[in-house]
């Protein structure tokens, strides 16, 4: 999930990432600068992990799918 973030930076900074990193770019390019410094590189490197592992992520939503019909609304 992505939450947005308004910072205040010298205009001639703005204008020179504009320039060199491209409008729709620099969310993304201020994220890559400032994620090895607040991210735990192993958790990082994990989820990472997890998530080009295409056999597990299929198990888990197997799993996921057959659970759903153990779910009883008339209980509530």
């Amino acid at each position: 999930m992505n939450k947005k973030l308004t910072i205040s930076i010298d205009e001639d900074v703005y204008a020179g990432l504009h320039q060199r990193i491209g409008r729709r770019r620099i969310s993304h390019f201020i994220e890559m600068l400032v994620r090895p410094h607040v991210i735990d590189k192993e958790l990082d490197q994990g989820y990472r992990e997890l998530a080009e592992d295409e056999q597990d992520a299929a198990e888990a939503l197997e799993w996921i799918e057959g659970t759903l019909g153990d779910v009883n609304d008339d209980e509530r």
